[in-house]
């Protein structure tokens, strides 16, 4: 991982420098219309080697879960400020302030840790009620924990974004601001991102989603972690928590058919080249097929949004990145 002296997102793309010949670029547009992939925005050896959108230009949208990524380098930082002690932490250390019906001795075991690693033993099928059930509650946070314990924490994997939400709330707590405010201070301006939104409910970001960024913020972000957390000569983010956000946790949706994700680290998804048939590669994944991909084996980041349709269709993001980008470039 090297360091990023200037920053490759201001300059114009050079697709031809990197060896896309007019077939690969009408190939690519092509897959993209009929995939309905809206944005492709690719660095490779810190430089802008993609740069397409639908509409023509770049503009702010929803990136649904790779928000998570971000809140996730959030925590980071505010661990090495101090600011939160230590991933061990009771969680429900945090929320001193709510009475639970249920009294399970279990959710005091839940530490900081489960809940970035998405393994704090809550009863959360995701994609079935409790994630739209949270979001029809006025107190999301009530809700979540108010959920029944259903594995020992730190035990099962189980995709929560409730969980998201709490290391949310509780980063508020522990550093006096919203969330909004506290990424805009340490990541947001560093990285020169272009005035993000960031959806909120009774005062707290949303945690597992809710978060707007133009395609480039969405490679800044990836550039960000590709380079260790170093940006313009400045530590943004500690390199150990990118390593460690980048280490397998867990393995993920090992359980789910097809298992097309992989394995599990600080609120990041870890997919060796054994799991995904190409390379080694760490990416965010938002709702529809919206991807952070970061490949340090080829120095390359994309970002690619695509048009939310059938669950099913986020799969095409992947295969403009792994048939009609990587063929060119690895």
């Amino acid at each position: 991982m090297q360091t990023t002296l200037t920053d490759p997102l201001r300059s114009d793309a050079r697709p031809e420098a990197f060896g896309f010949s007019d077939r690969h670029l009408h190939d690519l547009h092509s897959a993209c219309s009929a995939w309905k992939i809206k944005d492709v925005v690719v660095v490779k050896d810190g430089k802008l080697a993609l740069d397409v959108h639908e509409s023509g230009q770049d503009r702010l949208g929803a990136i649904y879960s790779c928000t998570k990524s971000v809140l996730s380098a959030l925590i980071g930082i505010a661990l090495a400020r101090g600011e939160i002690g230590s991933l061990d932490d009771p969680a429900l250390d945090y929320f001193d302030h709510l009475q639970l019906a249920d009294d399970d001795p279990r959710k005091r075991d839940i530490r900081i840790r489960h809940l970035l690693t998405m393994t704090p033993g809550f009863d959360w099928p995701e994609f079935d009620k409790p994630y739209w059930a949270m979001k029809r509650t006025a107190d999301w946070i009530q809700y979540v924990w108010e959920r029944p314990i259903g594995h020992v924490p730190g035990e099962v994997f189980t995709y929560n974004s409730g969980g998201s939400h709490l290391l949310s709330a509780l980063l508020r707590k522990a550093t006096g601001l919203s969330v909004y405010e506290y990424a805009d201070l340490h990541l947001f301006r560093k990285l020169g991102f272009r005035k993000p939104r960031w959806n909120e409910s009774a005062g707290v970001h949303e945690g597992g989603a809710g978060m707007h960024l133009t395609s480039r913020d969405m490679a800044r972000f990836g550039l960000l972690y590709l380079n260790g957390g170093r940006w313009d000569g400045q530590q943004v983010v500690p390199e150990s928590w990118v390593n460690e956000s980048l280490k397998t946790h867990h393995k993920g949706f090992s359980h789910y058919e097809p298992p097309i994700f992989g394995a599990y680290g600080y609120h990041w998804w870890v997919s060796p080249q054994a799991h995904n048939g190409h390379i080694d590669c760490y990416f965010a994944k938002g709702y529809g097929g919206q991807y952070i991909f970061i490949i340090p084996e080829l120095e390359l980041v994309a970002a690619l949004r695509k048009e939310p349709t059938d669950k099913s269709e986020a799969i095409y993001s992947k295969k403009v990145l792994f048939e009609h980008i990587l063929p060119v470039l690895a």
